[in-house]
């Protein structure tokens, strides 16, 4: 299957200034305007206080793994090209968790290693995150 078939993102009220942030090549969050709490996925409620007020911030884009996996089988069939991947579950400096592509040497990789939030442009309508080493 063609690059061009993989399935994208929707946006949403909720979502869009996340998605809007990483084709700035900024990694956005919201933290909750009554709390403080980040939070990552984007959603429209805090689920530490259930306020619906929200403000994005501009991550630091320092984290450390957390875990990892390495995948084998693509989910999809516009994905086949992309396997072996290796996606790292990293804690991102303000306490909330990222799950993206490691782009770096594999034989690297420990819990607690240092790294960096990197972009990937897909096109010109969708830049992903990635990890790499700090």
């Amino acid at each position: 299957m063609s690059e061009a078939l993989r399935p994208q993102p929707r946006t949403s009220n909720d979502t869009l200034p996340h998605w809007q942030g990483l084709r700035d090549h900024r990694l956005r969050l919201q933290r909750c305007a009554g709390c403080g709490t980040f939070r990552h996925y984007p959603r429209p409620l805090c689920p530490q206080c259930h306020c619906f007020d929200v403000e994005w911030i501009d991550a630091a884009g320092d984290a450390q793994v957390h875990s990892w996996t390495v995948l084998h089988h693509a989910f999809h069939p516009a994905f086949r090209s992309l396997v072996p991947c290796v996606m790292v579950t990293a804690t991102l400096r303000e306490g909330v968790r990222l799950l993206a592509p490691f782009k770096g040497d594999v034989r690297h990789l420990v819990p607690g290693l240092a790294l960096r939030v990197g972009f990937e442009d897909i096109s010109a309508e969708l830049t992903l995150p990635v990890l790499v080493p700090a």
